[in-house]
């Protein structure tokens, strides 16, 4: 069975091509609740399918003769021994069928819960999906859950399987029983099955031929229905992205060798290689042909692994994403995720793990999980902890700036696998919702440009004034009352003898910033040049109070990178329900009316301080407390 049935490595071009490799290729992955007839039907489908090498039906029917067992179509897939024994598929497989207009990959995954991480593997590669349910049992909880997965890995086309319809009496009732129900719960997540065929796979009812046994289905048979499917449409019209596998020293020659997975390449063209942001021009594309007159190639495109030089020497390494300065990936250190958890421990926040993206390997930490999602009946519940089999809404956040994109525009490199400790432990597919893109942010474009030192120290400025310069960076939900704090603290200080400064949101938005929305990469900008400007104040010895949302800690970190020690965050803490309470300028009411976006607490997020150098809860203490808090910490910082 070797030369048919090969277990699924990561990359597709694993299993070896068959003679008539020059049609288009389909990767089919059947999948569904454990017993309901999966590897049966798929051992049909060969046999019916004229692709069983020669005398392979008749050993396994011998072998069956030999066990004194009863003959099964799933001995033609179950390739494993213990599988035999146990009667249920453990890996992942896949094998080719001779199909009429094109070349099919059938991948026959386990649908046991201990093994649905072989499942998404299997799943993770496949254009399109049989989903196979018992017609006696009906739709089953890990129907749901595999549906719900085919869902989460992106498979758009779908085909129901409706199996085993002898042990109904080829009940037309009991069919559309299940298939309403199926259908009622795939269209709830986005997923339209193309066919729902009834078949009995044991006894051939529907798989190769129609049934006699079924006059009243006049849809295609599943061999028919393959022809439904499409291969997945190619990569080659989307952004490029070249992930870079290594870089190889040959003589004179760095050769940077990678797959490209979506868009293709020309000599001539300008790289930029993310997130270091290096950018070149691509000198030649190596090949690896024998015949050394053979020309080299001029370009290149999605699906082939290529090397390529550059016209300078710039550091690459792996990891790297090459593309095109036009459409570069997304740059952040934080980002939402859909992840389907198959860890032996609990995810849990705080959670410290290793994400791999593409070549790409990065730590990371969960910083938030917003939601648990039951695949059942897709209700959410708030939890501390994702067990193993769920499903999830999280937030990760990397110890360094990596290059990612969302899935629903780039799905090669908008999804990961996650690994705890050595194990892979869940996979998840990447939005940014709510968070920016930090490529502008962090990318400078001024060249010659030199910086000025001033004549006067800082100790001097500070003499004369009595006190040091510095950031006063108040952070809070909107109606937690950093403008009333920052207010009436600037009052207090000027009376003190204090030079001081406020920088408002609001304030900021008439002038220095009144070009910038609320988009989360206007946002990020906002506070990068707040933090700049405050970063001025400090320097010419004054104590610059800001009062900001300021919603992201990457951003507050910025500022507190120009700003340097002198940089004191203030966490005006308050809860949402208090904050709603107040809304002093009625925005969380237009929010919650749909009138207003993103907005900070509702529907995009805050990212409270860590570690603060002092938090004022003004829920529970009241305004002029808070300032003598502040007034206090001032005194003892500052003031020399």
């Amino acid at each position: 069975m070797a030369e048919n049935v090969v277990k699924l490595q990561s990359s597709p071009a694993a299993s070896p091509m068959p003679s008539h490799a020059h049609k288009d290729l389909l990767r089919i992955v059947i999948v569904g609740h454990v017993d309901h007839g999966k590897s049966t039907l798929v051992g049909r489908l060969v046999y019916d399918t004229d692709s069983l090498p020669e005398g392979k039906f008749e050993s396994i029917k011998a072998m069956s003769e030999r066990r004194g067992m009863p003959f099964e179509w799933a001995f033609l897939m179950d390739a494993m021994q213990a599988e035999r024994d146990q009667g249920i598929t453990i890996d992942t497989a896949q094998i080719w069928l001779k199909t009429k207009g094109r070349d099919t990959v059938i991948i026959d995954a386990p649908g046991h819960k201990e093994f649905l991480k072989n499942m998404v593997t299997g799943a993770s590669q496949a254009d399109a999906a049989l989903l196979v349910i018992d017609a006696e049992e009906g739709v089953r909880e890990q129907s749901r859950r595999h549906g719900y997965l085919l869902h989460l890995l992106g498979i758009r086309q779908v085909a129901v399987v409706v199996n085993k319809m002898d042990l109904v009496n080829h009940s037309q009732d009991r069919f559309h029983t299940v298939e309403q129900e199926i259908r009622k719960y795939l269209g709830s997540i986005g997923v339209t099955p193309q066919l729902v065929i009834p078949v009995s796979a044991r006894n051939g009812d529907n798989m190769g031929v129609r049934s006699a046994n079924m006059p009243w289905y006049t849809g295609p048979t599943v061999v028919e229905a393959l022809e439904h499917f499409s291969p997945t449409a190619s990569h080659g019209d989307l952004p490029l992205r070249f992930p870079v596998q290594d870089v190889y020293k040959f003589d004179e020659r760095r050769i940077i060798a990678g797959r490209i997975e979506s868009g293709r390449l020309s000599v001539g063209d300008t790289l930029i290689f993310s997130p270091s942001n290096k950018s070149a021009k691509i000198k030649t594309i190596e090949n690896w042909s024998p015949d050394d007159k053979k020309a080299l190639p001029m370009t290149a495109q999605a699906g082939q692994s290529v090397g390529i030089t550059l016209d300078e020497q710039i550091f690459v390494e792996r990891g790297d994403i090459a593309s095109h300065v036009a459409h570069a990936p997304i740059e952040t250190e934080v980002f939402r995720a859909r992840v389907f958890w198959l860890g032996r421990e609990p995810l849990k926040v705080g959670g410290a793990y290793k994400v791999k993206l593409g070549t790409m390997e990065a730590p990371v930490r969960v910083q938030a999980i917003e939601r648990v999602i039951d695949t059942t009946d897709l209700n959410t519940v708030a939890a501390p902890q994702v067990e193993r089999n769920q499903v999830a809404e999280i937030v990760l956040r990397a110890r360094r700036m990596i290059a990612l994109d969302e899935f629903q525009t780039h799905p090669r490199t908008g999804r990961f696998v996650i690994v705890d400790k050595y194990d892979i432990a869940g996979g998840g597919i990447i939005s940014m919702e709510g968070y920016a893109d930090q490529r502008e942010l962090i990318t400078q474009r001024s060249t010659n440009i030199t910086r000025v030192e001033h004549a006067i120290p800082h100790a001097e400025r500070w003499r004369r004034n009595g006190h040091k310069g510095g950031v006063i960076w108040m952070t809070g939900l909107s109606g937690a009352c950093k403008s009333t704090l920052a207010v009436a603290l600037e009052k207090r200080l000027f009376e003190k003898g204090y030079h001081t400064y406020i920088l408002d949101g609001d304030n900021v938005r008439h002038g220095l910033n009144a070009n910038l929305g609320f988009s989360p990469e206007d946002r990020a900008e906002n506070i990068r040049r707040v933090g700049e400007v405050a970063a001025l104040f400090a320097q010419a010895g004054v104590i610059v109070i800001t009062s900001f949302i300021s919603p992201y800690r990457s951003d507050r970190e910025r500022a507190r990178s120009a700003a340097g020690e002198h940089f004191h965050e203030i966490h005006v803490k308050a809860d949402l329900a208090t904050c709603e309470a107040r809304d002093p300028k009625g925005l969380y009411k237009k929010a919650r009316s749909g009138q207003i976006l993103e907005f900070t607490g509702i529907s995009a997020p805050y990212e409270a301080p860590e570690e603060p150098e002092l938090t004022v809860d003004t829920a529970a203490q009241p305004a002029d407390a808070c300032v003598d808090t502040l007034i206090a910490y001032v005194e003892r910082n500052f003031r020399i």
